[in-house]
């Protein structure tokens, strides 16, 4: 299972009222394993960029001038992304509308509506009442986000791979081990299982050539041999 941990960081909230992408990261994840792939792309929002947003993110219309607008990375992004993976991203509903918008605009395909794994979501309903930032999560699971000053598409993707782990069940969830049982007792208990005798016993592997080599090393050892002795 092929599943894309993804952030990305904007000009402001509203795509509609002109806001724009200035940032994408995203980590790959097979069956819950990161591979190592990552993608990460600054962005020219073709707008200037607001001082609360630079504040946050530290982006300034000097840094994103040279950058390539989004039509321009647009395929390569959707090459990463790929049609078979989950995208895993913090409070999707956010990140999802702003890339459709995007994706609009540069005349390619929508995400669908139930593309994305919403940490949040899962936060919220693991903890409820608990706080669910990205940031409250790291504390909770122990993870160290110390290098996170400020907000950056790609560190906030590696962090919140490592989160998503947790919060689904720890770094290998598909591995489970379970006790099997071989029935109930007479109690109506579980039964403890114990090893039984074959009924019939496995045929030897031993050929006869084996047989008559090993039974001529024996006898070179005399009669003390411990073989010799059973």
């Amino acid at each position: 299972m092929r599943e894309i941990v993804l952030d990305t960081e904007t000009t402001g909230f509203e795509p509609e009222q002109g806001d724009r992408i200035v940032e994408i990261g995203a980590v790959e994840l097979y069956n819950h394993v990161p591979t190592g792939k990552v993608y990460h792309q600054y962005i020219n929002p073709e707008r200037s960029m607001p001082q609360e947003a630079f504040e946050v993110h530290g982006l300034g219309d000097d840094f994103l001038r040279d950058k390539p607008v989004f039509a321009k990375i647009v395929d390569e992004f959707i090459a990463f992304v790929g049609t078979d993976a989950k995208l895993v991203i913090h409070n999707a509903t956010f990140d999802v509308k702003f890339l459709n918008a995007e994706l609009k605009w540069a005349n390619r395909p929508q995400l669908p509506k139930d593309c994305a794994i919403d940490t949040l979501m899962i936060a919220r309903k693991k903890f409820p009442g608990s706080p669910a930032s990205l940031d409250a999560l790291c504390r909770r699971f122990g993870i160290d986000n110390s290098s996170r000053t400020l907000h950056g598409a790609l560190l906030d993707s590696e962090i919140l791979a490592e989160v998503y782990l947790e919060l689904i069940g720890g770094k290998q969830p598909d591995l489970v081990l379970a006790p099997v049982s071989s029935g109930r007792n007479s109690a109506g208990g579980e039964e403890e299982w114990r090893p039984q005798r074959r009924a019939t016993p496995l045929p030897s592997r031993i050929t006869e050539e084996e047989k008559a080599a090993h039974a001529a090393f024996v006898e070179k050892l005399g009669e003390n041999a411990l073989w010799s002795r059973g």
